[in-house]
């Protein structure tokens, strides 16, 4: 890839990761709004972006809404609140009506934890939706073909040899064998197989190839050497009922969640490389190309940020909303908050954290940047 190259991408990439970031945002922050209303708090700003105001309005409540230069996330300011952080304001005078640091901790935890909240069912919407309107993939998980050498040949996996569950969990389709498998890389798994109506099962241990995150990085991914062929090159897509769709949807997002915790894992072991973690400009080139994909993979991938972000939230880092959970269980235990200047404090080490994240990420971006320059 040349550098024009590079330089042109962008412009595929800034929409489509606008909009998907967008709508992540609005409905975490939507989730504060709403509980908030709910425990009697009132909402002085509810905005979308950070920094100078494009345009906005008040509504009958006083709040002011609007949307703001940088599309990098977006608060909501509570009354009583010192600023976007939700730090309570220093002031002798009593607590007034509607003041969120005047609420019962409950509430407070409450309001807090109903960000994140949001996120998870949004994912959950978006996916129950995808799979009762669109369908589900559901190549079968049969091995039409056997990489030579691999470890699904190692252990005498057969061409027509039908996986029906890994380590006891039923395998349905094909991408149900890849999510179970891609993130076990060098572990010893159990296969159930059915092989013209024998049950057999087998221990394999996914071969750990590194593979190209479409970003000039590699990612390390278990695989058992299974090719499997859809007619005409089509994927086959079944449509479930709305009951199974909502249980499938909640299924697909704890298995992000977990599966994120296992890769986070892994990485603070040593066992993966930490250069996997990206920044802004990685996830702008997955929206991109999600999008290139078309509709379903775009919400798709919506999905899957909005769950990453409402597990990032969830960080006990003063600053996200998983520090502000931590400080009201201390105050629920203590029986009064925590001081004002440990509060401040905390805030300044958790912005500090997380603005070190956030260039960790950046700089691995670059770095794959300049290795497509480059072609490294």
């Amino acid at each position: 890839m040349s550098i024009l190259d590079v330089l042109s991408a962008p412009t595929g990439y800034l929409l489509p990761f606008i909009v998907a970031i967008t709508v992540i945002v609005f409905i975490h922050e939507l989730g504060h709004y709403l509980v908030a209303r709910w425990c009697g708090v009132n909402i002085e700003i509810f905005s979308i972006g950070f920094g100078r105001e494009i345009f906005g309005w008040h509504d009958s409540q006083g709040t002011r809404w609007k949307v703001c230069w940088i599309p990098l996330g977006g608060y909501v300011k509570f009354k009583g609140d010192a600023n976007a952080a939700s730090l309570p304001q220093a002031t002798s005078e009593p607590i007034v009506e509607g003041n969120f640091h005047g609420k019962p901790v409950w509430q407070r935890a409450a309001v807090v934890a109903a960000g994140p909240i949001a996120n998870f069912i949004l994912a959950i919407a978006l996916f129950t939706g995808l799979f009762a309107l669109a369908g589900i993939p559901s190549t079968e998980p049969r091995a039409q073909s056997v990489m030579a050498g691999s470890a699904a040949e190692k252990v005498g996996i057969l061409p027509g040899d039908l996986i029906k569950a890994v380590d006891g969990r039923p395998i349905e389709t094909f991408n149900d064998l890849v999510t179970a498998v891609q993130f076990r890389g060098g572990e010893t798994l159990n296969l159930q197989i059915d092989r013209s109506g024998t049950p057999i099962t087998l221990k394999i241990v996914p071969e750990v190839k590194e593979e190209s995150d479409g970003f000039g990085g590699t990612i390390r991914i278990g695989r058992l050497g299974i090719k499997i062929e859809n007619k005409n090159g089509v994927t086959p897509m079944r449509r479930l009922p709305f009951t199974e769709s909502v249980a499938k949807g909640t299924e697909q997002t704890w298995q992000i969640v977990s599966l994120t915790f296992v890769s986070l894992g892994k990485i603070f072991k040593g066992e993966e490389s930490a250069k996997q973690i990206g920044g802004m400009i990685s996830m702008g080139k997955a929206a991109g190309d999600a999008a290139s994909r078309g509709t379903y993979g775009f919400i798709g991938l919506i999905a899957f940020f909005s769950v990453s972000i409402g597990i990032i939230n969830l960080f006990p880092i003063p600053m996200l909303d998983g520090g502000h959970l931590v400080y009201y269980a201390i105050e629920a235990v203590r029986g009064k908050p925590v001081g004002q200047q440990a509060q401040e404090w905390g805030f300044r080490v958790g912005l500090s954290l997380v603005v070190m994240l956030m260039a960790f990420g950046f700089g691995n971006d670059l770095t794959r940047v300049f290795s497509i320059i480059t072609g490294g």
